[in-house]
């Protein structure tokens, strides 16, 4: 009886044994460290100051979303700056991944080490334009004598170099004849005329139709009284060290934006007819106007 029952037990071991043999291990131990998990890379656009902080969010931040969706392997984000003296001084640090400047700051960033990749807008869109008010009685340049005019930035070409060659080329010494006001932005500049703070104010079409677009009772007491010849618009690029199929792809998207309704209200939003393929060589007639304005004129940087 006793090894009858001795082997009863010694039975049931063994079968409990060859079932924890055939039994799936337990999963491993969960492992710590320091080591994030992989993330997409994150590229930052940086646009020059078109309009106050809030509104070139509004205006830009639907292409951001567009390359965010079609390219997938990275992530993209849209900065703004205060002023333009700080925009150039982000990209002089090499600080943004993709710029959208205008044809002067092109130039500098081109010696900090950025490529153009596409033309935003028509050529003949980029051109200087004076805002007076109706009731001015301001017809000549040689009216502004003695006035002030207003401007975003002494380094904005559309809307300040471009006026100031204009004005010098009708006769007028700008450091003499009239009181020239850096205000800070595109819609400063306008609002500025309008609240009577200076005779006249230089802008260039994409603000002038947001700001008929969004205040149409103020817009109607102003008009554009001259313009200047168009010169070429603002460039799109890209940092040296950014991966040239990421480049690609991006120049891609913005060429390709007028071919769909998405892309066309995107556009539409920026103020933007389309997006043409460019690199630096088409900006070397901005050089060349560069040379003959600091000759004649003043220094860009030197207001």
């Amino acid at each position: 009886m006793k090894k009858t029952g001795w082997g009863i037990w010694i039975g049931l071991l063994l079968l409990l044994l060859a079932a924890c043999e055939r039994a799936a291990p337990p999963p491993p131990a969960p492992r710590y460290g320091n080591a994030p998990a992989a993330e997409k890379p994150v590229y930052r656009l940086a646009v020059h100051p078109l309009h106050n902080p809030e509104k070139l969010v509004a205006a830009y931040q639907p292409l951001i979303d567009y390359l965010n969706r079609e390219i997938a392997e990275a992530r993209f984000e849209l900065e703004a700056s205060r002023d333009y003296q700080a925009y150039e001084a982000k990209f002089r640090a090499r600080s943004p991944a993709f710029l959208l400047p205008n044809p002067w700051q092109t130039l500098e960033a081109i010696k900090a080490g950025y490529r153009v990749i596409a033309m935003a807008g028509d050529a003949e869109d980029f051109k200087g334009i004076f805002l007076v008010r109706r009731d001015s009685g301001i017809r000549t340049p040689a009216d502004l004598k003695g006035k002030a005019v207003s401007y975003p930035s002494h380094t904005a070409l559309a809307a300040c170099i471009m006026p100031q060659y204009f004005l010098h080329r009708h006769g007028l010494d700008i450091r003499k004849d009239i009181e020239n006001r850096y205000v800070g932005s595109q819609e400063s500049s306008i609002m500025n005329v309008y609240l009577g703070k200076s005779a006249a104010a230089a802008t260039w079409p994409p603000p002038w139709r947001l700001f008929q677009r969004d205040h149409p009772k103020e817009a109607a007491e102003l008009e554009v009284i001259w313009e200047t010849p168009s010169l070429i618009n603002n460039s799109f690029m890209v940092r040296n060290d950014v991966p040239a199929s990421l480049a690609e792809q991006v120049a891609d998207r913005l060429v390709g934006l007028a071919k769909s309704e998405e892309g066309r209200a995107i556009l539409a939003g920026m103020e933007t007819a389309r997006f043409h393929p460019a690199n630096d060589a088409d900006y070397d007639r901005v050089r060349e106007y560069i040379s003959a304005f600091e000759r004649e004129v003043r220094r860009v940087e030197e207001p």
